[in-house]
């Protein structure tokens, strides 16, 4: 009879458990940035709007760039509209983290940034690339040449830019310049010799400003990709922006848009 009780009470015991923890095991998972981006109607990409080709903050308040235009077509597939949120490259991260559903606007990929967030699948490989005045393309054929107290360097703040100067040219003249818009003019002007940035900019600002010229822009100093920002952890949003992007390259969309910057 102790045995015959002690087996009942043991198997009420484990039904209650069952039915407590039922509804914790029937628990949905968490909603994808897929669905809310869905719900909300709006697709929040934050871009620092001071990077042709990929995004630039017009006078009348408007965006425009590569990565402008793929926003657009990736929102268009979602049945949504694209919010551009202004950021700078020191708050990237910081900003997207709190204030948007993507990143975008010449994004390298990096180790540092992957600790934080996501990447998709890359869709421009994009390494850096010296641009200097086309009289002296001659002077910095290596990063050697380039490494020289005599050579002044000119970056942006809080991008890789910066990080790839501060590394690799720890005898240049380094010299930080707020405005990624008109750092160019620095160089054309005299007031700086080089600027390292990556290869599909130095060629923009070839058209744009034809006294400046590529190095070697075929050769780059280093590798690097271009990506769109993710949120950390949210898979099923990741794989919807890679096949978006996917499709977008198969259908000859995405080479139209760059074609269009960069040709």
């Amino acid at each position: 009879m102790l045995l015959l009780a002690a087996t009942r009470w043991f198997g009420t015991l484990c039904l209650a458990l069952v039915t407590s923890s039922g509804p914790a095991l029937a628990d949905a998972p968490p909603a994808s940035r897929l669905d809310t981006v869905m719900a909300s109607g709006v697709l929040r990409a934050c871009t620092t709007g001071d990077y042709k080709p990929y995004s630039f903050l017009r006078s009348d308040g408007g965006y425009e760039g590569i990565d402008i235009e793929l926003t657009e077509s990736l929102a268009r597939s979602l049945g949504v509209k694209a919010q551009f949120v202004k950021t700078t490259w020191p708050n990237l991260l910081s900003d997207f983290n709190q204030q948007c559903d993507i990143a975008v606007g010449g994004v390298s990929t990096s180790l540092e940034r992957q600790k934080h967030a996501a990447f998709s699948t890359p869709y421009l490989v994009d390494g850096k690339t010296p641009i200097t005045r086309c009289d002296a393309v001659s002077r910095y054929p290596t990063l050697a040449a380039l490494d020289q107290p005599s050579v002044r360097v000119i970056v942006n703040p809080g991008g890789t830019n910066e990080k790839f100067a501060r590394q690799n040219l720890t005898h240049a003249t380094v010299t930080v310049f707020p405005d990624n818009v008109t750092i160019f003019k620095e160089i054309v002007e005299g007031r700086a010799d080089v600027m390292i940035t990556d290869g599909s900019e130095t060629l923009l600002q070839h058209k744009l400003n034809p006294s400046l010229c590529p190095v070697n822009p075929d050769q780059p100093l280093q590798y690097g990709e271009k990506a769109i920002l993710l949120p950390r952890g949210d898979v099923v949003f990741q794989q919807y922006v890679d096949q978006w992007l996917h499709l977008a390259r198969s259908t000859g969309e995405f080479q139209k848009i760059v074609d269009a910057w960069l040709k």
